[in-house]
């Protein structure tokens, strides 16, 4: 639920669709992403489904924190059907586009970290739009390559939603600076000279 960012306080929301497209489609203008229409209202619909608990954890183990892209590889790569394959692909690039935008903060000194999320889901929006172009649905493959070509800049304003009402310490001052050494992210660029940070690369001492 979004929040007062003067008061702390929980602001009701009436519609939670129409929420998420207007805070997709400002954020998209502050990061200076342009998408289709199509690609979107896609994003749009993503974010209120996964807003539901038992979406986003859907056939997840109980306990986890966050669904883990493992076995939506695996099982795009065991996929018996073309069909089963997508859905696969599809799953796998929802879920990584959604944990890389809403939960960066949450990898800090985790294996596996915000990179590798984009990576995962970039290449699966990737391989199902190459599935999708030549068949009937050419209209949803250029969807799906959009969102490959602009995974890191979504992801960017799926942050900046994510954020809206955080409130900085140090700790996640230096997270902000990983991040940005790790995905060149615009956004984390310009939050750390907000916060008086210079985003400057760490020079590679010679052995």
């Amino acid at each position: 639920m979004p929040q007062d960012t003067e008061t702390g306080t929980v602001l009701p929301v009436a519609n939670l669709t129409e929420y998420f497209r207007d805070a997709l489609h400002g954020a998209l203008l502050h990061q200076h992403v342009a998408v289709d229409d199509q690609t979107e209202q896609y994003v749009v619909n993503m974010l209120t489904l996964f807003a539901r608990t038992e979406q986003l954890h859907a056939g997840v183990a109980s306990g986890a924190r966050l669904p883990p892209l493992v076995p939506l590889f695996t099982a795009a790569l065991a996929a018996a059907t073309p069909a089963e394959r997508e859905c696969a692909l599809q799953r796998l690039g929802d879920l990584s586009l959604f944990i890389a935008g809403f939960f960066a903060h949450g990898f800090a000194r985790r294996l596996i970290d915000i990179d590798y999320h984009i990576a995962m889901g970039g290449r699966a929006y990737g391989t199902l739009a190459a599935a999708l172009a030549r068949g009937r649905r050419r209209v949803l493959a250029q969807v799906y390559f959009e969102l490959a070509a602009k995974f890191q800049p979504l992801v960017d304003a799926l942050g900046e939603i994510a954020d809206s009402a955080r409130i900085y310490s140090h700790q996640d001052v230096l997270r902000l600076y990983e991040i940005w050494l790790r995905t060149g992210s615009a956004r984390a660029r310009g939050l750390l000279g907000k916060l008086g940070v210079a985003a400057t690369p760490v020079a590679l001492r010679a052995h």
